[in-house]
């Protein structure tokens, strides 16, 4: 297979083609920018021959083939809260979860697996296959356009950001650029790793900030949470409040509610304690249950009791949904369950049977 052939992991492969091909910066930027926004590249009132070298002309197609084959479909999974879930596959295929969220939201995967291990995370049971390249990040976002608008993007999907810095880091210098996404309307989510604090300040696109919190208690976060970076919450938050200065972005703090765990009053004064006066908003999100899991997810009152309380203690706090409980979901299930799946089916069929989903009562929507 010739370097021409092969398929596109990282954006910097795409401008080396590119270049390679005679472009210059501007028909570069014109190309990233179609593809990123799901245009053909042949948009415009000028004819491509007026502007373009005639190399990277004839070589377009095959280039426009390149990238829409990034990612294959391998399955749909509509909820009945406006969201959409897509099981697809890579090149190499292995599979990614990206979800189409309400209000014109997606949410990208950066990472086959995870390597921090969440106990209550199915993505973390299966350990880190591999890293999910800047274009295929890209081509999430593409993928998702070509089925709905989309003017956010979140890094809330299959793996943690900070163990893929590079890949996510030119990901976002292109969505935050000539992809048309505003940079508050990046989001990068992060368990909590020093890389993060150093490097994010220093990139041309600045994202919003999510930081994985789920407890206050050190030793509580080290057993749900066993191989993040051994951050102290308290050293978290002090890190996520110096970016927040820097940028002029509120951190959002994400808070897992499972019943027994953290949603107890313990908890509750550790949050003021450490979010008082600090540039931060606290999304509160209910379990998502999974099967094989034994944490529990709250009752609806329990979370909306809870959020009322640190609402009256003077921390803004939103009670959210999980997007597309109804189809059970939660991040890495999907993918989850198709590997269950294929392990069931015979040799000589196994890539090619259907995968079946089991619907779950649907969820109270806010």
């Amino acid at each position: 297979m010739s370097n021409s052939d092969m398929a596109f992991q990282q954006i910097s492969e795409i401008r080396n083609q590119l270049r390679c091909l005679g472009a210059r910066p501007a028909h570069e930027q014109r190309i990233l920018r179609l593809w990123s926004q799901a245009k053909p590249q042949n948009s415009g009132s000028r004819p491509l021959e007026s502007f373009m070298p005639a190399a990277l002309r004839q070589a377009l197609p095959q280039l426009t083939d390149r990238l829409s084959n990034l990612l294959r479909l391998q399955s749909t999974h509509p909820a009945e809260d406006g969201s959409v879930r897509w099981l697809l596959a890579l090149q190499d295929g292995q599979t990614v979860e990206t979800v189409g969220l309400p209000r014109d939201g997606v949410c990208v995967s950066s990472q086959v697996g995870c390597a921090v291990g969440c106990v209550f995370c199915m993505t973390g049971k299966e350990g880190l296959i591999r890293q999910v390249g800047s274009a295929e990040i890209v081509a999430q976002v593409a993928f998702a356009r070509l089925h709905r608008a989309v003017k956010k993007v979140v890094f809330m999907g299959m793996g943690e950001p900070a163990h893929n810095l590079d890949n996510v880091m030119e990901a976002i210098d292109v969505l935050g650029t000539v992809g048309n996404i505003g940079h508050k309307s990046l989001v990068f989510s992060t368990v909590g790793d020093q890389r993060v604090f150093e490097q994010l300040p220093l990139g041309l696109v600045k994202p919003a900030l999510a930081v994985s919190l789920h407890t206050t208690r050190a030793e509580l976060r080290a057993e749900l949470l066993p191989r993040a970076p051994k951050m102290s919450p308290v050293a978290l938050v002090e890190a996520a409040e110096n970016y927040a200065q820097q940028t002029g972005y509120p951190i959002q703090y994400q808070w897992t509610l499972m019943e027994g765990v953290n949603d107890t009053e313990e908890e509750i004064e550790g949050i003021v304690r450490l979010l008082k006066g600090k540039y931060a908003l606290m999304n509160m999100i209910p379990y998502n249950t999974v099967e094989d899991l034994p944490f529990k997810r709250p009752s609806w009152e329990r979370a909306a009791e809870m959020v009322r309380t640190l609402h009256r203690r003077g921390i803004l706090t939103k009670l959210r949904n999980s997007a597309g409980q109804d189809v059970e979901g939660g991040c890495g299930q999907l993918r989850a369950r198709q590997l269950k799946a294929a392990d069931h089916q015979p040799q000589q069929v196994r890539h090619e049977a259907p995968i079946h989903f089991v619907k779950a009562k649907p969820a109270t929507v806010l």
